[in-house]
């Protein structure tokens, strides 16, 4: 595991988009996984203005869902299919056609999960997944104690994720749905490069638990220990609590430049 500590969230976006941009020149068609939320926001900003600029034509990228809710309509405002229609693909001009995920009104959920993992696998596979975390170490919908060989599933919302999630929804917590279909944490480990991005002192333990902490169910994102490929992005505040912070800024600085992250 690889950790690169930026001074701001800012930086981390400019760094994880000039992997994708970096991805994107050398495989056009690159299947690129995206997630929701604030976190990732500086990524799709800073790639958007590469676009612009000219420095990578995402044309022919195509994009995965990391999550969805279950039972809300795809045009939805706030289904997860919509908001990255709004944050990722509109910006970075990448048709509807070249996205992937998985059908939140279907009758029979889990059937549309197991099609959902095979849709993946027929796609070749994700080439770079981006990942947030929460403080509590989840990855996804894979909440603290979830299988770290688990596969799409449908999951049960907490109640506190309804009330955070509830300022989506005109602060109405009865309009936010109590399920979600998520990529699973084996599913996840399948992708050839792994991206977590965190920022904020609030994300400092998770991070800790994450990178220097036993590989445990407890802390799902402890599973990118395992993987063969797996970057974590963090500022400063988020790395606050890494003993061996000293340690991935002085490999980080000697990198030869050509490797990228």
């Amino acid at each position: 595991m690889e950790v690169v500590i930026v001074p701001d969230a800012a930086s981390g976006g400019e760094l994880i988009a000039e992997a994708m941009a970096r991805l994107l020149r050398h495989t056009p068609d690159a299947l690129l996984g995206v997630a929701t939320g604030s976190t990732p926001l500086p990524v799709y900003r800073a790639l958007t203005a590469k676009v612009r600029s000219g420095a990578v034509d995402p044309a022919h990228a195509r994009v995965a869902q990391l999550d969805e809710y279950v039972g809300l309509p795809a045009e939805h405002p706030e289904s997860y299919r919509s908001v990255l229609r709004r944050e990722v693909l509109e910006p970075l001009g990448i048709p509807m056609d070249n996205f992937i995920g998985p059908d939140g009104t279907a009758p029979d959920v889990q059937a549309a999960c197991e099609a959902y993992d095979r849709a993946l696998a027929e796609a070749g596979g994700v080439d770079l997944q981006l990942l947030g975390i929460g403080t509590d170490g989840h990855i996804g919908f894979n909440e603290p104690c979830s299988s770290l060989a688990s596969r799409t599933r449908i999951k049960t919302l907490t109640e506190q994720t309804r009330v955070d999630n509830a300022r989506f929804f005109d602060g109405d917590i009865e309009q936010v749905p109590h399920h979600v279909i998520t990529q699973g944490i084996g599913t996840i480990l399948e992708a050839r490069h792994l991206v977590l991005l965190a920022t904020g002192e609030g994300k400092a333990d998770a991070v800790a638990a994450t990178v220097e902490g036993p590989v445990a169910a407890v802390c799902p994102a402890s599973a990118l220990q395992l993987h063969p490929h797996a970057t974590v992005v963090v500022d400063e505040a988020a790395a606050s609590e890494l003993k061996l912070a000293d340690y991935f800024r002085h490999t980080y600085a000697d990198k030869p430049e050509w490797q990228g992250i």
